[in-house]
């Protein structure tokens, strides 16, 4: 499917609501236009998961077929790798080799949960007692069933569109449930591309339905939807709040990962120049707009000025650009409203006298281009370290042991990633032990494994994806008694 084919689909889709128009955030230019399919989409697309989840079309089909069919997607995807990496890079504005490198995460994520299909086991158990409302002695045969929740909403965000597609459906396809997709509004297309694919590979009609609109009327609609049975949701932890608000109607589980303020602690024994290389990456690359971005530098006093100047000349030589800029390393910001938050932050960090070391500045060029930005003479009660800024900002703060670090490390309401960067094996151990997050990296940093589970500790979300743990989260388990 070519990018025209992917927009002359978008301009189909069902929609009776307002105009939402797709911005390229690299020339600031409209890509496309598509109706809002609102509560009215979301009725109907639930309705066809409701059906081919009761039929047990996908539900009921033995594990090695469904094993079989996610390995198909996995292999298409592998083909359609190009257009799929240039079309996010495209609509998110992302360095072509960026995009095309995660679409290769994403076809082995559905290899890795083919694996699972056929190993959803339960646990047996023989019971013997005596008492009961009989008072009689009882020889039982108990065990357990691992069954799909059912309907699913997968609702995720625009900085990884063809990522969070899939990192949420895979898991949901092995456990047997179906689906209703909701993509970002800023970012729909590469999520049309994948939805062909799925038919392609076998997956039966109705068991994924996709929905296009704005989070609060399209995501809101399948949040409080009561014929869903779970949500799973990506993006900031104000929305998660909502998604959790919608969903009490019918006490829907909901999975949540959501923001992050993570901290970068590099210690005076550690390789700097590796060390701030990647602490550099870990906020520049995307432009920030990653939930495990190293917003949050902490560097040891003999080594802070050493930091604070390596950071600085990163920041100044990677190359901004669209996809079509040669050499161009890192993207713009996705919108203008994301443009106007991160350049609200610096604009008050400034007022309070932060001193800006290098950046705070947009570029002087269509797109939403922020250059690389390094902060220093932050206050931990400054909006600026406590809240998610999701752009191109880093703040760099001194210490001196590790008690001081820890506590600065764990100010905060988030706890989704962070890393430490020393030669004493030993500390660093402990640190990953004092450290409130749900994932601790030690000397490497934007590392993830299929088969690790990924969460975050606080308000930076509920439940895990990745690993057995991902696929444990689309089912419930039943308890069954048999008298012997």
């Amino acid at each position: 499917m070519t990018l025209q084919a992917v927009l002359d689909e978008l301009g189909r889709r069902p929609g009776t609501g307002e105009t939402i128009s797709i911005i390229n955030p690299a020339t600031e230019e409209p890509i496309a236009e598509f109706a809002d399919g609102g509560a009215p989409a979301v009725d109907e697309a639930v309705a066809r998961a409701r059906a081919s989840f009761e039929s047990g079309v996908w539900s009921g089909l033995p594990g090695n077929e469904r094993a079989k069919i996610l390995w198909r997607v996995a292999d298409l995807i592998d083909e359609h790798a190009v257009q799929l990496a240039e079309i996010d890079s495209f609509n998110t504005g992302m360095p072509y080799m960026q995009a095309h490198m995660i679409t290769g995460t994403c076809a082995e994520m559905f290899r890795y949960y083919a694996g699972w299909c056929t190993k959803l086991d339960g646990i047996a158990h023989d019971v013997q007692q005596t008492g009961g409302i009989m008072g009689a002695y009882s020889n039982m045969h108990a065990y357990t069933l691992k069954e799909p929740y059912g309907v699913v909403g997968l609702i995720f965000p625009w900085n990884g569109p063809v990522f969070n597609f899939c990192a949420k459906l895979a898991p949901s396809l092995a456990a047997g449930c179906s689906s209703v997709v909701k993509p970002a509004e800023e970012t729909p297309l590469s999520a049309l591309l994948l939805y062909g694919l799925l038919g392609q590979a076998g997956v039966p009609d109705g068991v994924v339905n996709l929905v296009t609109g704005y989070g609060y009327t399209s995501g809101a609609a399948l949040a409080e939807h009561p014929g869903v049975d779970k949500i799973a949701f990506t993006g900031s932890t104000e929305v998660g709040k909502r998604i959790v608000q919608a969903s009490a109607g019918n006490l829907k589980r909901v999975t949540l990962e959501l923001g992050g303020k993570s901290p970068v602690l590099i210690y005076d024994d550690a390789d700097i120049a590796m060390a701030t290389t990647m602490a550099s990456m870990g906020i520049f690359i995307h432009s920030g707009q990653g939930c495990i971005c190293g917003s949050r530098i902490f560097a040891h006093r003999n080594v802070y000025d050493q930091v604070v100047e390596a950071v600085a000349t990163m920041a100044n030589s990677v190359q901004l650009g669209g996809p079509q800029d040669e050499n161009a390393l890192i993207g713009p910001l996705i919108s203008e409203k994301q443009l106007n938050r991160v350049m609200g932050f610096i604009d008050e960090g400034r007022r309070d006298g932060v001193e800006v070391v290098t950046g705070g500045n947009r570029l002087d060029r269509r797109g939403y281009f922020v250059h690389p930005t390094v902060l220093t003479d932050v206050d931990p009660g400054m909006r600026l370290y406590q809240q998610e800024i999701f752009g191109p900002v880093v703040a760099v703060l001194p210490f001196d042991d590790d008690d001081e670090v820890v506590a600065l490390a764990n100010n905060s309401e988030y706890g989704l990633a962070a890393t430490v960067w020393t030669k004493d094996i030993a500390r660093a151990h402990r640190l990953a032990k004092r450290i409130q997050s749900g994932t601790v990296t030690l000397n490497c940093q934007m590392v993830f494994d299929h088969s690790m589970p990924f969460g975050g500790y606080k308000q930076s979300g509920w439940g895990y994806e990745w690993g057995r743990a991902g696929i444990e989260s689309y089912l419930q388990t039943k308890t069954v008694y048999a008298q012997l």
